[in-house]
C-alpha cells in the first residue's frame, strides 16, 4: 500500500517527528528572513542610487541635509553616512579647530555609521548560514534514527522482508529530504545577500571617500 507523506510522518517515531518539525520551522523562518532581507537590500540599493544622483546634482549639501532630516524620513546607507558626517562637519567647522582634527572626527563618525549600516545589511544572515550548514545533518540524524528503528523492529519479526522495513525507511528518508529542502534555499539566499551586501558596502565606502574629498576642498577653500 502506498503511503502519503503525511501518513509517513504520522507513523514516524517521536525522534523523527521532532526532527521534521524542527526542520519545517527552520525552513519557514528562513523564508521569512529571505523575504525581509530581499526587501531591505532592494530598498537600500535603490536609496543609494537615488541619493548618489542627488549628491552629484546641483542641489548642494545643505539641500541634501534638509532632505535627509525631513519628518518621517529615516535615512539609510550612503544618505545616513552623509548625514552623520556633514552634521559633525558643520558642528566643528565653526569652532577654533584645525582642519586635520575636523576631518579626523568626521572620518571617525562616518566609519562608525558605515559599520552600523553594514550590521543592518547583514542582519539575520548568520541564521541563514546556520540553517544551510546544519539542516542536512539534522535531517541525516533523523534518517539514521529512523532506519535504526526499522531494523530493530526486524528482531521480533518472523520474516525479514523488504516490505517489512520499507515504510520505516521511507519515514526516515523524509527527514533528509526536508533537511535539504530547508538548507538549499537558505544557502542560495545567503550567498546572494552576502554578495549584494558587500557590493553595497563597497559603494558606500567609495561615496564616503568622495564626500571626504569634497569636505576637504570645502574646508581649505573656506
Amino acid at each position: 500500500m502506498e503511503l502519503s507523506i503525511l501518513e509517513l510522518f504520522l507513523n514516524a517515531s517521536f525522534v523523527v517527528k521532532s526532527v521534521i518539525i524542527i526542520l519545517i520551522l527552520a525552513s519557514v523562518i528562513s523564508w521569512m528572513v529571505i523575504f525581509e532581507r530581499w526587501l531591505y537590500i532592494r530598498k537600500m540599493s535603490q536609496e543609494y542610487f537615488d541619493f548618489e544622483a542627488n549628491f552629484w546634482s546641483d542641489a548642494g549639501l545643505e539641500a541634501l541635509l534638509e532632505l535627509s532630516q525631513e519628518p518621517n524620513r529615516q535615512p539609510i546607507g550612503a544618505e545616513y553616512v552623509f548625514q552623520v558626517g556633514y552634521l559633525d562637519y558643520k558642528r566643528l567647522v565653526g569652532e577654533e579647530i584645525d582642519s586635520e582634527t575636523i576631518m579626523s572626527s568626521v572620518q571617525r563618525n562616518m566609519n562608525a555609521s558605515l559599520s552600523k549600516e553594514q550590521n543592518l545589511l547583514e542582519k539575520n544572515l548568520p541564521f541563514l548560514a546556520t540553517v544551510a550548514s546544519v539542516s542536512p545533518y539534522i535531517g541525516l540524524f533523523g534518517t539514521v534514527w529512523g532506519i535504526m528503528n526499522s531494523f530493530r523492529g526486524l528482531a521480533g519479526a518472523s520474516q525479514a522482508t523488504l516490505s517489512a522495513v520499507a515504510p520505516g525507511i521511507s519515514e526516515a528518508l523524509i527527514a533528509t529530504a526536508i533537511g535539504l529542502f530547508a538548507a538549499i534555499p537558505a544557502l542560495i539566499a545567503y550567498n546572494k545577500f552576502i554578495s549584494e551586501s558587500d557590493r553595497l558596502i563597497s559603494n558606500i565606502e567609495s561615496f564616503k571617500e568622495e564626500f571626504s574629498a569634497v569636505l576637504q576642498r570645502d574646508i581649505h577653500s573656506g
